[in-house]
């Protein structure tokens, strides 16, 4: 099939089809009625399921002792949690933006409820960043975190990967494009939204920032769901439209991850260094070209990074906070939280 410009599915269509074997994820006739009932990618009722059962609330944390602990935090401590924090809000900012724009074209039903969903834990995720900013700090910190990349021309740079990625399917409306957009969120919610997260366990496992430390275990549980979504989506379309996946087409998918791991590995160090207590440049570096193996693996490509196959030995702590498949307990707060589990949902991620 020739790769050409996209069609948005209707708001209903009379005339579409309902035979499951009809059902496309881009490029469907689709009647655009939800059927909970019949669905093609059956992978998404237990990815519903977990999805709902995660639900939370920003202000359940008790972000008290991070008030004392944020004063207390080194300079470079505080100007990586501010850095990171800034990065964040923006990631989560764009995905709430972006991911009505990336439904529109989606023309299977269920997928459609699973973007609903994951739009409103990214809007979640915005309100505890700002319950975070308003817990600790005051009015001017706030907004001077907020749009640090005004004046931080590496976070700007950072922002504007993605972002350009993003407006482009605004301008260009072809498949190809929507494909790459795919693949740029994955990069997001697979890269940088987990190397975001390792700073603040590593605050964790040194005593400081709890409560901003437990609000990003909950959203990372969240962001588990969301990499889980968007790589079946991907794997999907592949199924459908293999002209889509051509080795060429590959190629460029895969050069994006390889950038996408490249500025992330200068950004961790431009923001951590070796001037923070348990992380070093070394450590960031290994973290995340393991990351960019484990995601390029999920897509069934070849790894971009020789030699990193397996979870750094200096890294494996991570996972005692962001493995979304261990029933837990709060390391500040004495209460169990358990992690809805569901058995097709392998924490392989």
């Amino acid at each position: 099939m020739k790769k050409d410009k996209l069609e948005r599915r209707p708001l209903f269509n009379e005339h579409g089809d309902i035979e499951l074997t009809k059902r496309h994820m881009i490029g469907g006739n689709t009647t655009n009625i939800y059927d909970f009932n019949n669905m093609k990618y059956t992978w998404v009722s237990d990815w519903y399921r977990q999805a709902m059962n995660n639900f939370w609330l920003p202000e359940e944390v008790n972000m008290s002792p991070d008030i004392h602990d944020y004063r207390k935090l080194s300079v470079p401590e505080k100007t990586a949690y501010d850095k990171i924090l800034s990065f964040l809000i923006f990631l989560d900012s764009v995905q709430t933006s972006n991911l009505p724009n990336v439904s529109q074209y989606i023309t299977a039903n269920e997928v459609n409820l699973c973007l609903a969903i994951q739009t409103y834990q990214e809007a979640i995720h915005s309100q505890s960043y700002s319950y975070m900013l308003d817990t600790i700090c005051s009015p001017e910190e706030r907004t001077e975190i907020l749009y640090q990349w005004k004046d931080d021309e590496h976070l700007l740079r950072r922002n504007k990967f993605i972002g350009d990625l993003y407006n482009e399917l605004l301008v260009n409306k072809d498949e190809k494009t929507f494909v790459k957009v795919l693949i740029a969120n994955y990069i997001l919610e697979g890269i940088y939204f987990y190397s975001g997260f390792m700073f603040f366990y590593n605050l964790g496992r040194n005593g400081k920032m709890p409560g901003s430390v437990q609000e990003i275990r909950y959203i990372n549980r969240d962001e588990n769901t969301h990499l889980w979504l968007f790589r079946n989506i991907i794997n999907e379309l592949r199924k459908e439209r293999p002209d889509l996946f051509t080795e060429e087409d590959i190629a460029e998918y895969r050069a994006m991850m390889e950038e996408g791991v490249r500025q992330e590995i200068a950004w961790g160090k431009y923001i951590i260094g070796n001037d923070i207590p348990g992380l070093n440049e070394q450590m960031v570096e290994d973290y995340i070209k393991y990351l960019g193996n484990l995601r390029s693996r999920g897509l069934n490509f070849e790894p971009i990074c020789k030699g990193y196959e397996e979870d750094p030995d200096s890294m494996k702590w991570i996972s005692q906070y962001s493995n979304a498949n261990l029933i837990k307990t709060d390391f500040f707060e004495a209460r169990s939280t358990a992690y809805a589990k569901v058995g097709a949902i392998v924490d392989d991620l």
